[in-house]
């Protein structure tokens, strides 16, 4: 069994690691106190191929595997949480999507356009009164001869307001629940589709995050992604593969947070030497390199399953909900490390811990991953 990864992921990490030292660290403080999208930086993702992770070539993407996947997100996050969840989300819902259940006519209209960076790609399934309960949703799509009228709110939607198009899930059959959901394509600029709000939060402050709001949207039948009805039950399928990018993201934030944490114990001095001597830091530092290893092997685990096209539902769930709770206590600790100083804003570590948090929520809550887990398990 080799724990290794192969020759070629190591380089990409390694140029997507220049590139996030060199274009993304010195801004990234700014970015998230101005709470910015920086659309500048797009471009540079797009030219690295970081857009198209897993679109194949003939899309104009770069046709990487889910591993390739987890360490561009990975290595995004060691330096700036909001860009990798730009990079994940992205790639893994909204071109996700498209590459998984559009048509021919819609992969080559879309794909192109999203690893191009020319479009940004938005994913709405969560409403304000339903996030993990997808049958409480309420937006929906009837249809008026060759078209389609959307009418809703999404919320939280990541690239709502920067996005070229937007995946969207709306109720078709109603009263069939998650079995009468299906799945649209709206672009921007669609008369009736805007972003309504935008939200201030926590962590993810440079991310776009904002509330979507549909108002008599009509788009033709040709904007309807996979088959009617079967939106829901898609949508299972790519937050599988979601969570392996959040896990990546998660376990990238602790990488990053700790290796500061170690710069800064060696270089910071109390009582006439480094506190990186004293026992209660080595053992901080000692608990957070051994939760991201193991956050590391269930990620990687799960990504190596998702490529050899084996079932990797429940190893997903599993390393997005160990990562994402080891990420938080590690970024709590590197805090710690850094006393007064890592509350304040001057230091990287406390964007670290707020952008963790929100891998504990996002794409299945760490509630929601035990609750798949354990019906892996008992064979529910």
């Amino acid at each position: 069994m080799d724990f290794d990864l192969p020759e070629t992921h190591r380089q990409l990490r390694d140029v997507v690691r220049a590139f996030c030292e060199k274009e993304v660290r010195p801004n990234a403080i700014e970015w998230d106190k101005q709470e910015r999208f920086p659309k500048e930086i797009v471009p540079g993702l797009a030219e690295l191929g970081l857009l198209g992770i897993r679109i194949p070539e003939e899309y104009g993407g770069a046709g990487m595997d889910t591993t390739a996947y987890a360490v561009c997100v990975e290595e995004c996050a060691r330096v700036d949480g909001s860009l990798a969840l730009t990079v994940a989300s992205h790639n893994g819902l909204g071109t996700g999507h498209v590459l998984a259940f559009g048509n021919e006519a819609q992969k080559r209209k879309y794909l192109p356009k999203a690893a191009s960076g020319e479009w940004l790609a938005a994913w709405g399934l969560t409403e304000p009164g339903s996030g993990s309960d997808a049958a409480g949703m309420r937006t929906t799509a009837k249809r008026d001869g060759d078209e389609w009228v959307i009418n809703g709110t999404k919320m939280f939607i990541t690239q709502g307001s920067v996005g070229g198009f937007c995946v969207v899930l709306a109720k078709t059959t109603p009263e069939k629940k998650q079995k009468g959901i299906t799945a649209f394509i709206v672009e921007h600029g669609t008369p009736g589709f805007r972003a309504s709000k935008h939200l201030e939060k926590l962590g993810m402050r440079s991310s776009d995050t904002v509330e979507l709001s549909f108002e008599n949207v009509r788009v033709s039948d040709a904007q309807r992604l996979g088959q009617l009805d079967n939106g829901f039950i898609d949508t299972l399928q790519i937050l599988d593969k979601g969570r392996i990018s959040i896990a990546a993201l998660a376990l990238g934030l602790g990488r990053g947070a700790l290796e500061l944490s170690i710069a800064y114990a060696k270089d910071r001095k109390q009582f006439d030497k480094p506190i990186a001597d004293f026992q209660a830091i080595q053992w901080m530092i000692a608990d957070s390199r051994t939760e991201l290893d193991a956050a590391a092997l269930l990620t990687y685990r799960a990504a190596a399953l998702a490529d050899q096209g084996k079932p990797f539902s429940r190893e997903a769930s599993m390393a997005k909900l160990y990562a994402s709770e080891a990420a938080t206590r590690v970024c709590n600790r590197a805090v710690q490390i850094h006393g007064g100083y890592g509350y304040t804003r001057e230091y990287q570590v406390e964007r670290h811990l707020r952008d963790a948090k929100l891998c504990e929520i996002g794409e299945g809550t760490s509630e929601v991953q035990r609750m798949v887990i354990s019906r892996h398990v008992l064979g529910a």
